[in-house]
């Protein structure tokens, strides 16, 4: 009788117009890092293949990105009961509405530059990724386990910046694909840790949960030096400009992340998002200065 008088009190407080505001917020607010990140993403990658770089659709890429993270965070999942407790008691019809506007800004500014369609690619595949499809007795979810998840979100971000960042020639956007798609499934690999909890209720078995701690830092690591690589490869041999601080900083700030921040308490240590979601604003920063 004691705990259901508890649960009911825990209830009725999310419910106060003052918690579910500054959850509101949090849910607002949660996807900004990660945003700004796209937007330099999409600098760095013009820079890389000697494009000259846009700052709308930068701008456009922080509103897509911006809208699909939002909408992923306001269309529950069973996993963010566990993994998102923050976003608790949020108000996710008005989240769903500020992603539908953020998405309609960037993808009208796109447009203007003649690339409406790749607004599309990062959306549809994160309502499809979040929330999935049902007909008749066909279910699709790109939810799926032992890294399915991670590739269908380094595909579509590396897919989005190659495409957005410009430039003629072929060989270099797939050079530009690799390098950020590669990324983007290192850092949504090491984002699983944090989830595990959550991820083992909702019975999605990511990489940390088939692999163990040892086994996936392994892959990520392998993962890491392949890539760049590949980066290092293509500027030897002029596919790409030569911008070691580029390089450097991925590296690093890659290799920092995989070696610290791959446990089930990286979210409880400082820094993760620094050097994460921060690594293109640091880049782009001081190769300003450079």
């Amino acid at each position: 009788m004691g705990s259901n008088h508890v649960f009911d009190t825990q209830n009725l407080f999310k419910t106060l117009p003052h918690f579910q505001e500054n959850a509101t917020l949090k849910l607002l607010q949660s996807s900004v890092l990660v945003s700004i990140s796209c937007a330099f993403r999409i600098y760095l990658a013009s820079l890389l293949i000697q494009a000259n770089p846009s700052i709308l659709i930068c701008v456009a890429g922080f509103l897509v990105m911006y809208s699909v993270y939002v909408l992923d965070r306001a269309l529950d999942s069973e996993e963010d009961l566990v993994n998102k407790t923050e976003l608790a008691g949020s108000n996710k019809k008005f989240g769903i509405v500020i992603s539908l506007l953020a998405f309609i800004s960037g993808a009208s500014i796109l447009a203007t530059k003649g690339m409406f369609a790749l607004a599309f690619v990062p959306f549809v595949t994160g309502y499809l990724y979040s929330k999935g499809i049902k007909i008749g007795k066909v279910s699709l979810k790109l939810k799926g386990g032992f890294g399915v998840k991670n590739l269908v979100v380094g595909i579509t971000w590396g897919v989005f910046i190659a495409g957005l960042a410009g430039g003629s020639n072929l060989l270099p956007a797939v050079i530009i694909f690799i390098m950020y798609g590669v990324k983007v499934f290192i850092n949504s690999a090491i984002d699983d840790f944090k989830d595990i909890k959550g991820d083992s209720l909702a019975g999605i078995k990511t990489l940390p949960i088939c692999l163990g701690t040892r086994g996936t830092r392994a892959a990520l690591f392998a993962l890491h030096m392949g890539y760049h690589a590949i980066l290092c490869a293509a500027i030897l041999s002029g596919v790409i400009a030569s911008e070691p601080l580029i390089v450097a900083c991925s590296f690093i700030c890659g290799l920092i992340c995989i070696v610290r921040y791959t446990n089930e308490t990286a979210h409880t240590k400082a820094g993760l998002s620094f050097f994460k979601d921060g690594e293109s604003t640091i880049t782009t920063v001081l190769h300003a200065i450079v």
